[in-house]
């Protein structure tokens, strides 16, 4: 088992990624919001929960950059910090894209289709449970690396499987709804701004995996 001996002295920096961690949870079920309120055309408050995600990335931003600013020189870890620090690139990035992908839709504000736009919200849905098991996983891995319980590793484990079928279904989603467009959308700037708008989707899936894979990787036996 890993050394504990970080807990004597210094404040864990798993528990300012677990906070980072709940930022990411609250801005998927904003964007999900977002995406609906867009969606339907006759609700208004796009533009303002479009503000919020982007408020809480800031937020995010900020408690990664005390993260990255402040671990003390020669910490003693439980965990690779290089490992430590690319699951919380991969964590913001996260909270990136999801506010790219509320731009994008942004940009075109007519209504689309009836059948993609019921894809559309079919996909953002998709994508937000693998944005909210990112918190519980950061929190089970704090106390996880305080305890070296092995149930707790394997909840962690658990939630990782999880995260990574749930990629894998949105990246049919994807495939599929990129075909429909190809196929029923006769306009090439549509084609170009849907294609680029479900990519985006698609990738917030990406980097959630991206980070569970790190998370992995940590708690390797």
């Amino acid at each position: 088992m890993r050394s504990t001996f970080m807990y004597l002295f210094y404040k864990s920096p798993f528990e300012n990624l677990k906070k980072h961690s709940d930022k990411v949870s609250d801005c998927g079920r904003m964007f999900l919001q977002a995406v609906k309120c867009h969606l339907d055309m006759k609700c208004e408050d796009f533009e303002d929960l479009t503000d919020q995600v982007a408020k809480m990335e800031s937020e995010a931003d900020a408690i990664k950059r005390n993260i990255r600013g402040h671990m003390p020189r020669g910490i003693l870890m439980p965990v690779d910090k290089f490992q430590f620090f690319m699951y919380l690139r991969e964590q913001d990035k996260v909270l990136d894209v999801v506010e790219e992908a509320l731009y994008w839709l942004s940009y075109r504000p007519e209504e689309f289709e009836d059948d993609i736009k019921d894809d559309l919200g079919y996909l953002a849905e998709k994508v937000v449970p693998a944005i909210e098991d990112l918190s519980p996983m950061v929190g089970l891995a704090l106390e996880f690396f305080k305890s070296g319980s092995e149930e707790e590793r394997q909840k962690i484990k658990s939630l990782i499987r999880g995260i990574r079928q749930r990629e894998h279904e949105c990246d049919q989603l994807e495939r599929e709804l990129i075909h429909k467009i190809f196929t029923k959308v006769k306009d090439p700037l549509k084609v170009f701004h849907l294609i680029r708008l479900v990519e985006t989707i698609g990738s917030i899936a990406d980097h959630a995996q991206n980070a569970s894979d790190m998370m992995r990787a940590m708690v390797a036996a």
